[in-house]
């Protein structure tokens, strides 16, 4: 879990995939975090994005890095705990301090559950986790 986490970090930019329907939807994330040993996401819970995962977890993460990729398929679990929101803000503050508070209703956050991830090159074979 812990070179998923470093990986996302570095790319600073990854893409996360929902459905609402038959339809995918995918865009832009930046913040990731670290809290009781699972990887957690960010979101507002006035976004699309937050009901879409709350109707349907599965989720997939790609993002590219000095040449390889990853490819993460898994399931997205909201978590309502303030601790969770400021393990978030702790080590994201740059990216999300202008954005939210622990406390200011919009923030939501939501970690890793049952996750594939695929970091791929063209040159080696695929390395594999799950967690």
């Amino acid at each position: 879990m812990q070179e998923i986490l470093a990986y996302l970090k570095e790319c600073g930019t990854f893409y996360l995939a929902t459905t609402e329907g038959d339809q995918p939807h995918n865009r832009p994330f930046g913040a990731v975090a670290e809290h009781e040993g699972k990887i957690y996401i960010v979101t507002n819970n006035q976004k699309d994005v937050f009901k879409q995962m709350l109707a349907n977890p599965k989720i997939e993460i790609s993002a590219m890095n000095k040449g390889t990729w990853i490819r993460l398929t898994a399931e997205a679990v909201h978590d309502s705990s303030r601790d969770a929101r400021v393990s978030m803000l702790n080590d994201n503050e740059e990216s999300l301090s202008s954005m939210y508070t622990a406390d200011d209703g919009l923030m939501e956050v939501l970690y890793l559950k049952n996750a594939t991830a695929a970091i791929c090159s063209f040159t080696e074979e695929p390395k594999i986790y799950t967690f």
